[in-house]
């Protein structure tokens, strides 16, 4: 099993040589989506015995959370001092997630539509909590950004159910399990071209957009896009749903079940007294 892709890090030749005769070896894997399978199939892997369905979520807890709290109205808004209307972002306050850029990108959003725009809510915590509150000050965004904090799995659907849109701004992702939730939570989403998600997930300009994570200004015109009145934001999350019904546990236990069988079929390979030797120096060192 594996979500890695050929640019998630930096790749040193003689590292993947090494991966390429062990992982060679394999008769079938199960990855995240077309990035993945596309360097499982770099690595020797035959793409026939490649499969996908790795990185999936519980759809149904999102999108039945979602809905209740849509339908309960002004009550769950005030319930969680949230703002009538704000993107969401989520994840752990390390420097790969980008926060700081994406509260530059929403600065600039903000100087551009003034006292109408949308606010932004970011939730998690970790060690880059002082970088981003000072990013947040030196932006002079401090009433627009929202910091609930870390919130349990329960918690989540509210967040997403009543927010606008979701932005992932990640530098690095292998995917991004986060887009998955807000999918299937009916949201259009913002996800940065480094996630490996965004071939499978987005849909430009119809569930959502792409765009270059260190460059805020090139979010930021998406944000505004994207929460433009006229954007038909609720077809656009329709969509989100359709797409990632495809992308659930189902897709995981059929995709597993899949590449077993190959395997099994395959029968063990055979190995040649180096491989067997770097195997068990990997393992052991």
């Amino acid at each position: 099993m594996s979500e890695s892709t050929g640019h998630d890090f930096e790749r040193s030749w003689w590292r993947e040589r090494a991966k390429k005769r062990i992982v060679s070896h394999f008769a079938a894997g199960l990855v995240g989506g077309t990035p993945h399978r596309a360097y499982l199939r770099e690595l020797g892997v035959s793409k026939d015995s490649i499969f996908t369905g790795y990185d999936v979520v519980d759809n149904e807890h999102f999108a039945a959370g979602a809905e209740v709290v849509r339908n309960s109205g002004q009550n769950s808004r005030d319930q969680h001092s949230l703002p009538d209307q704000y993107f969401l972002a989520s994840g752990r306050f390390v420097p790969k997630k980008n926060f700081p850029r994406l509260i530059k990108a929403f600065a600039h959003y903000r100087r551009r539509v003034s006292s109408e725009g949308w606010d932004l809510v970011l939730l998690g915590e970790g060690p880059e909590r002082d970088a981003i509150e000072e990013t947040i000050d030196t932006e002079d965004v401090r009433e627009s950004v929202h910091l609930p904090g870390f919130k349990q799995y329960g918690e989540l659907p509210s967040y997403y159910g009543l927010a606008g849109a979701f932005v992932h701004a990640s530098t690095r992702e292998q995917w991004g399990l986060v887009v998955n939730e807000a999918m299937a939570a009916g949201l259009p989403v913002l996800v940065s071209d480094r996630c490996g998600c965004a071939p499978d997930l987005v849909d430009e300009g119809r569930n959502g957009f792409t765009f270059d994570p260190y460059d805020p200004s090139d979010l930021a015109g998406y944000m505004h896009r994207i929460a433009h009145r006229d954007v038909d934001r609720e077809k656009m999350g329709v969509t989100s749903r359709d797409i990632i019904t495809n992308w659930g546990p189902e897709r995981f236990a059929t995709g597993l079940r899949e590449a077993a069988e190959t395997a099994l079929h395959a029968g063990p390979p055979s190995r040649s007294l180096f491989d067997r030797l770097l195997t068990w120096g990997l393992m052991y060192r």
